[in-house]
């Protein structure tokens, strides 16, 4: 299906160098920000497990992230980085759009990309951008809500992206003149849903 312009602007707006470089893929970027992301976290012996049942979330989810003019929750003891000035230091993520990446260990990934498009209530075109055609399948049903007056969707997702991280979701919402996408890469299926609860719970923007 063929995505609405949006994505497309996104795509230049995040991608472009000021070098006249190639335009990179979104998707690539992702992949890149993932994999540097699993790289930097520690190894450890692994400890086998005996309990067959699910466990309750396994993170604090105290943390809250501020900048560019909004807030969203996430786990203590994380730090989110701007990936775009890491890519290149003239273009940094500011207000109309951005990227920006963190993880903990254990292996936790979490992406959050925004853009700007006045008048936009349907978020879906974000949530496909987010969304890695390559590594990413959708695994259930969109959940499609109104909390706070913000048009939201979530996703559970399985992904290939890396063994340590099998499992996730990916979610995209309005909030004023943006639109923002969240994605995260986790060992378990269960872990997700909680954590993009939490984010949103504590989620604000200005408007």
């Amino acid at each position: 299906m063929r995505r609405p312009p949006y994505a497309v602007i996104l795509i230049l707006l995040l991608c472009t160098s000021c070098f006249g470089k190639a335009t990179p893929d979104p998707n690539q970027l992702i992949r890149q920000a993932v994999a540097a992301t699993l790289a930097a976290i520690p190894t450890s012996t692994s400890i086998p497990f005996s309990t067959p049942y699910p466990s309750p979330t396994p993170f604090d989810l105290n943390g809250l992230f501020c900048e560019y003019q909004f807030c969203i929750g996430h786990p203590s003891g994380m730090a989110f980085y701007d990936h775009l000035a890491s890519l290149n230091p003239q273009t940094p993520s500011q207000y109309n759009n951005g990227f920006i990446v963190a993880y903990k260990v254990p292996a936790l990934v979490i992406n959050v990309i925004w853009l700007q498009a006045p008048g936009t209530a349907d978020p879906q075109f974000l949530l496909d951008t987010i969304l890695d055609d390559a590594s990413d399948t959708r695994a259930g049903n969109l959940d499609v809500k109104l909390v706070r007056n913000m048009n939201v969707m979530y996703t559970p997702i399985t992904t290939t992206i890396s063994p340590d991280v099998p499992f996730g979701g990916a979610a995209a919402w309005t909030c004023g003149d943006r639109v923002f996408a969240w994605k995260v890469y986790a060992p378990e299926a269960a872990t997700a849903g909680p954590l993009f609860d939490e984010a949103l719970a504590r989620f604000m923007c200005n408007q």
